[in-house]
């Protein structure tokens, strides 16, 4: 049996249409509102605790989005519109500024990059990041040097980072229509997804470590990355069996019992969530895979982001209606 309570958030200064990224700690969620400025601290029953404003001085949203705790549950949170990697304290105040722009020979104007998703790495201690707007991965290392390594492709449009599969990070081309990996030196190499112009969003590391899972928002499959003997990037995709053509996926997570969780957004009917059974994990494309419908409340909605809690329960965002909602497996 499956509960799903849905958590209105109010932000301060009113509904922006903007609830993006989550991470969960022991004793709270955070999410961020882009355009609203704020990090939202909500506790694990759904009550909103407070929100951190990340504002100018003339009240401007700084463009919070990507979250990561790191290793001493300290929040560090990307900020898109300005150039910049903050951590805040337990009070949401902004203990350190790590500016990421790109200093470009012969220019005396810094390039922001945009950074979007960001991840620790396998080391525990170095912070990566996407550079949506410059087709570059970023690095920020424990002395908070910071470097950039390029995409090969331009316009890829790299969004979303999670490290896993041999100690690689992964991340996903929402353009570049490709999984991308960087190793420890900041090379960084590209797979094309074998779906065109699939648009990729989430990437998470399989339970058992030994794979990498995606998702293909407009591809309507949900990918699997492997490495094989070789050391060649192979990808595996596995149709999500939507109710509608038009249907659109958000992110994907495994839970407890290793059943894959995909968010599904429908432009013709309600929103729903895709529970694929654990057989999911070491089937082949075209297998007939057991699978569950989680129906939700809203309708053409953007779900955005998923991620288990330390209790088991998933928890998501919903842009379109600044909305989070729990998962609990009863």
């Amino acid at each position: 049996m499956v509960n799903i309570p849905v958590f209105h958030l109010p932000w301060p200064n009113g509904p922006k249409m903007s609830t993006h990224e989550l991470v969960i700690s022991s004793e709270f969620v955070y999410v961020t509102g882009q355009n609203n400025g704020y990090v939202a601290q909500i506790d694990l029953e759904g009550r909103v605790r407070n929100f951190f404003p990340l504002l100018d001085e003339r009240g401007k949203t700084l463009g919070p989005h990507g979250l990561l705790l790191d290793r001493q549950q300290q929040l560090w949170v990307s900020l898109e519109f300005i150039g910049e990697v903050v951590r805040l304290d337990e009070n949401g105040h902004i203990v350190e500024r790590i500016d990421v722009k790109m200093h470009v020979a012969g220019s005396d104007k810094p390039i922001n990059p945009a950074p979007h998703g960001i991840c620790l790495g396998a080391d525990g201690q170095t912070i990566w990041f996407t550079g949506k707007r410059t087709s570059t991965i970023g690095r920020i290392n424990p002395n908070r040097t910071v470097e950039h390594f390029e995409i090969d492709t331009l316009a890829a449009m790299p969004i979303f980072l999670q490290a896993g599969l041999s100690g690689f990070v992964w991340g996903t081309e929402l353009l570049g229509n490709s999984i991308l990996r960087v190793d420890a030196s900041g090379v960084v190499q590209e797979t094309p997804i074998p779906t065109k112009n699939s648009r990729p969003i989430g990437i998470i590391p399989a339970p058992d470590g030994h794979a990498m899972w995606f998702t293909q928002e407009a591809g309507r499959n949900v990918g699997k990355v492997t490495i094989d003997a070789n050391g060649k990037v192979l990808i595996q995709e596995y149709r999500v069996p939507v109710l509608h053509e038009n249907d659109l996926l958000g992110s994907l997570s495994f839970d407890r019992d290793r059943c894959l969780w995909v968010q599904v957004y429908s432009p013709v009917g309600n929103d729903y969530l895709v529970q694929f059974s654990p057989a999911l994990l070491y089937g082949q494309p075209g297998d007939s895979v057991p699978y569950d419908i989680h129906p939700l409340t809203s309708h053409n909605a953007m779900l955005h982001r998923i991620r288990m809690d330390q209790a088991g329960n998933l928890w998501f965002t919903t842009m379109m209606t600044d909305t989070l909602s729990k998962v609990q497996l009863v």
